[in-house]
């Protein structure tokens, strides 16, 4: 059995978060940076769209990996960047739908209504961003403690289908089905069948003391 090395002890989380944030930022900040100096391409409205879609569904599957990794690895510490990369999600998925409504529909309501419940991709789409709102509202201590841990932890299951809408929204979106769509709905597809086979698996029967003592 391949045993996984612990990280020191003295690596404290807190010392990691800037350099984790700073990380998460530099896709959009490689946006901004190439909008003004006339980098976006030929269509630059795509190219936000498409940036910003993209990493949105990357810090889903980049969320929804913490927990498994944690199991696997024993690395505690990497559930204290969970809540910053699911706002991430969040923070791009915002962008993401901004640029859908201001720069290509330019807050035509009516077309934007009409796409939403007639095109399918848009419809997977606007559901993975709803679904994330009322994750980043409740992302804080305070709104723990109002919902209590339970009720907050069925709430935040809703990445789950977040993440589903997401890897099927750019699915459907590609007119030519290629490798990159598919990867991304696998990830998802594994990282939750590895939640659901650690929930529901056989737990082992507790030992008896009469047992335990007949062992040694």
């Amino acid at each position: 059995m391949v045993r996984v090395p612990r990280l020191p002890a003295f690596r404290s989380p807190a010392l990691f978060k800037p350099f984790v944030f700073l990380l998460a930022l530099t896709p959009f900040i490689a946006l901004v940076v190439n909008g003004v100096t006339d980098n976006l391409g030929a269509n630059p409205i795509d190219k936000i769209t498409d940036v910003t879609g993209i990493w949105t569904l990357r810090f889903l599957v980049i969320t929804l990996a913490v927990t498994p990794v944690r199991w696997a690895t024993g690395w505690n510490f990497v559930v204290r960047f969970r809540r910053m990369l699911g706002l991430f999600a969040f923070f791009y998925g915002f962008l993401h739908f901004s640029t859908y409504i201001v720069l290509d529909q330019f807050f035509a309501w009516n077309l934007i209504v009409k796409d939403v419940l007639k095109r399918p991709f848009i419809t997977a789409g606007f559901t993975a961003f709803v679904l994330l709102i009322p994750l980043a509202i409740t992302s804080t201590a305070g709104w723990i403690r109002r919902l209590g841990g339970k009720r907050w932890q069925m709430l935040h299951r809703l990445i789950y289908v977040s993440a589903i809408a997401g890897a099927v929204h750019y699915l459907w979106l590609v007119k030519i089905v290629t490798i990159e769509p598919l990867t991304y709905l696998a990830l998802v597809g594994a990282l939750l069948a590895i939640r659901a086979w650690r929930t529901w698996r056989p737990k082992p029967s507790p030992v008896r003391p009469t047992e335990a003592r007949a062992r040694t």
